[in-house]
């Protein structure tokens, strides 16, 4: 007796994606089974080119990324969640790894590899190829966590890896770079804050994004991406460099209170 398939719920997170959900949704047709797309009030045209995919769209305050995700996760129908962001899709190959693997869901999750597309070039070195990360899995084995905005899922079991990429359209211009690096520092040094975590100012903030563009653009060859393999480095290093400083500049004002 043939076994039956698995159903797979796709979750995608969105808040003004009218650039890159259409990709998204499309690279997922014919392998979920279910696409719920949570979106937190986009003001562009994200919500008309979801419903023309046919998606179960679904509007929800955001509350920061890890608890998007996971409140995306309990709007699945099906227990077998293949999670991506709006700016990602599939690769031909991942595509027929995942169909393969609804015939045999033979492990707890599913690890895949990420390739970053920065400004139209495809970064393969710096230490951003390969990219792993767990995106399908059996949601009663596991949850979004992590640390804001740097998400990951938590699986408690056994993880294997597909063969193919997912493709990340990371970034269409250095700017966009920039300006999502000063967002995400402020969210990481928020959250560190929160949590407690206490720094060196030189450890941290001196020396810990020299040493982070150092390792990443010669230790892991990010200069054989030419010149964006430069910047992505580069603004990398800056992410660091402004989480730590206004980590540290949070701490100096507890001092004045």
């Amino acid at each position: 007796m043939m076994k039956e398939e698995i159903k797979i719920s796709a979750t995608v997170i969105t808040f003004n994606e009218e650039r890159n959900i259409a990709r998204c949704l499309q690279s997922l047709q014919g392998v979920a089974d279910e696409i719920v797309v949570v979106d937190s009030f986009s003001t562009d045209g994200t919500q008309a080119i979801c419903e023309s995919f046919g998606v179960r769209f679904v509007q929800h305050p955001f509350g920061g990324y890890i608890e998007q995700k996971n409140y995306a996760v309990t709007q699945a129908t099906y227990d077998h969640v293949l999670a991506l962001d709006a700016d990602e899709c599939l690769s031909e190959e991942l595509i027929a790894s995942i169909k393969e693997k609804k015939k045999n869901f033979d492990a707890d999750g599913f690890i895949v590899n990420r390739l970053n597309n920065y400004c139209g070039q495809w970064i393969h070195h710096g230490g951003f190829y390969p990219d792993a990360k767990l995106r399908l899995w059996n949601r009663n084995k596991g949850q979004w966590g992590g640390t804001n905005p740097h998400d990951k899922v938590m699986l408690q079991g056994e993880a294997r890896k597909l063969k193919g990429d997912l493709l990340h359209y990371a970034y269409a211009t250095v700017g966009e770079h920039i300006e999502q690096a000063n967002k995400f520092a402020r969210i990481a040094a928020d959250a560190a804050y929160k949590k407690g975590k206490k720094i060196n100012f030189v450890v941290h903030v001196l020396l810990n994004p020299g040493f982070k563009f150092f390792k990443k653009y010669f230790l892991k060859l990010g200069f054989l991406d030419g010149y964006y393999g430069f910047v992505f480095c580069g603004v990398s290093a800056q992410l660091n460099f402004l989480k730590y400083l206004r980590l540290y500049e949070l701490y100096r004002q507890d001092k004045k209170k």
